[in-house]
């Protein structure tokens, strides 16, 4: 996905290692305390890098603010719920994949929108304007409000495809 994954716990060195290996986790981060998540993101943020932190626990609010985008496991604490911008309704890691691929995909959606609109607009305004009278072709006020209306319906309808973008992790 093109996406470095870093895991910050608190537990053993051992253990972050064999999950890391198991996870196929680029990074990990060992015997983190609770106060120390938010330095690990501020750490990664000044290496440049936008940070999205994964938290359920009270420990996990103060690095879910910080983080360029929160994530909080629905299940998690209440903190923690309110200080993630983004909260899981499951308890699904494989749901943060599944977060991403619906990212990116409205990404292109809204691109594909946008590239679609401005298109349609290049064409419609000059006719809407006239641009075609010298030749006899006058396009009402009506019609203009009609095509315009069409094309919000077009860009509507291609944003409701959304709903069936492959989210298979």
């Amino acid at each position: 996905m093109g996406i470095e994954v870093a895991m910050l716990t608190g537990d053993s060195e051992a253990v972050a290692r064999f999950v890391a290996d198991e996870l196929a986790i680029d990074t990990y981060f060992a015997e983190v305390l609770p106060d120390e998540k938010d330095e690990k993101v501020i750490e990664l943020q000044e290496q440049g890098k936008l940070v999205a932190m994964v938290g359920d626990g009270v420990n996990d609010a103060p690095a879910l603010t910080r983080a360029d985008v929160g994530i909080a496991i629905g299940s998690g604490t209440d903190v923690a719920i309110e200080s993630a911008d983004i909260v899981l309704v499951e308890n699904d890691p494989l749901d943060v994949v599944k977060l991403v691929q619906l990212s990116r995909a409205s990404y292109r959606k809204m691109q594909e929108n946008l590239v679609w609109a401005t298109g349609y607009n290049v064409f419609a305004l000059p006719l809407a304007a006239g641009i075609l009278a010298p030749i006899g072709i006058l396009l009402s006020p009506a019609i203009g409000a009609v095509f315009m209306s069409a094309s919000t319906v077009i860009v509507a309808i291609n944003a409701q495809r959304l709903r069936n973008a492959d989210l298979s992790a």
